[in-house]
């Protein structure tokens, strides 16, 4: 029976298949179209328009010249121009600026200018953007609108400083705002007046609130953001150079023992503080410094701020207390207060005077026994 049936559907579906196929091939395919896309008429009127548009699109061109009375860096608190390098991580032909988009050569650490900037003329412009200074009422008015945390006018500055891109966001809103907030974390904030005096000089503002690491730059009376200045940005941060060593294995002044005694025992001592990454360090220039008045090795702890950040800290304290920096170990930064300021304070402790010289002056015998003894005394 079941072998019935299917011959039965077999010869069913043999004899109606081209039926089905010749029904199909005339009532569907003999009428459908060939495919052909519509073109849709294009208005003149719009066609000219977007001619007009894409001519007045502003076009690049290169080299871009910048007007900008200074050398160009990648930062411009952190580096010392006076500073030379003595190696390069990477070629000085490679520019961060990009290849022939600026027409100043880069070196390596700088862009220099073509020609030197008439400096009076450059503040002669500067005063007539900032105008006339501003009443206290209106720089209440400002600092309460700009000063909080939750204002959407705010730049983070970090470990880099005061950086050439920074600039360009700085004009960027200034556009919309009088007014931008700046906040200030890290290896810059021990010293901030460097920071305020470079922010005022690369931007052309002026700080109108300055609350420990909270800056407020001001944009002046009669800025004009179309006459903005040309700010050529730098597509990449450049490798920092290679500079020469900080940490000597001898100290200046010292033989190799009492480099090593002084360093034993900044190590056993108690740390002056604790510094945190990212942090704000306005305060630790003062510390060390009255911390030198009565030791002469001081210890900084710099758990978990890192290698890099802890050199650039030694290198701000030996230029800003001034001491020598002896030791980086185990994450501890050792100070040493200098030759100098060792012999000043013994002579304050023997004489009991902070100047000897507006003393009456010793006799043979009595410069010949604070001679021995400050002898004695270093041994």
């Amino acid at each position: 029976m079941l072998k019935l049936f299917s011959r039965w559907r077999h010869d069913f579906h043999s004899h109606n298949r081209p039926q089905i196929l010749r029904h199909l091939t005339q009532s569907h395919f003999e009428d459908d179209p060939p495919f052909s896309p519509i073109l849709k008429p294009q208005n003149q009127k719009n066609k000219k328009l977007k001619e007009d548009a894409s001519n007045k699109k502003p076009q690049n061109e290169f080299p871009i010249k910048s007007n900008l009375p200074f050398d160009f860096r990648y930062s411009y608190s952190e580096t010392n121009p006076s500073l030379e390098p003595i190696g390069y991580r990477e070629t000085p032909k490679f520019s961060p600026f990009g290849p022939g988009r600026l027409n100043r050569k880069w070196s390596g650490t700088v862009a220099p200018l073509q020609q030197a900037a008439d400096m009076a003329k450059v503040e002669e412009e500067r005063n007539a953007v900032l105008g006339n200074p501003l009443s206290e009422e209106e720089v209440s008015e400002l600092v309460e609108r700009y000063r909080h945390s939750d204002c959407s006018r705010q730049i983070n500055l970090g470990k880099g400083g005061v950086t050439h891109n920074m600039i360009d966001d700085i004009q960027n809103h200034w556009k919309k705002a009088e007014a931008v907030r700046i906040k200030c974390l890290g290896v810059p904030t021990l010293d901030m007046d460097n920071v305020c005096f470079h922010l005022e000089e690369k931007s052309g503002g002026k700080i109108i609130y300055r609350q420990i690491n909270i800056l407020l730059l001001y944009r002046g009376r009669n800025y004009d953001p179309k006459n903005r200045p040309v700010v050529p940005l730098m597509l990449w941060k450049p490798y920092p150079p290679i500079y020469p060593k900080l940490i000597k294995n001898v100290a200046d002044g010292l033989t190799f023992e009492e480099t090593k005694e002084l360093r034993n025992r900044g190590l056993n001592s108690p740390p002056l503080m604790k510094l945190t990454r990212n942090g704000v360090y306005a305060n630790v220039v003062e510390k060390v410094r009255e911390a030198f008045e009565v030791e002469q090795v001081v210890k900084l702890c710099c758990a978990h701020v890192g290698m890099s950040d802890s050199k650039r800290i030694a290198v701000k304290l030996r230029d800003l207390v001034p001491c020598v920096p002896i030791l980086y170990k185990d994450e501890q930064i050792i100070l040493w207060s200098g030759k100098k300021a060792t012999e000043n304070t013994l002579n304050d402790l023997i004489l009991g005077h902070p100047n000897p010289a507006l003393m009456d002056t010793p006799g043979p015998e009595e410069q010949a026994f604070f001679s021995n003894l400050l002898h004695s005394m270093r041994e």
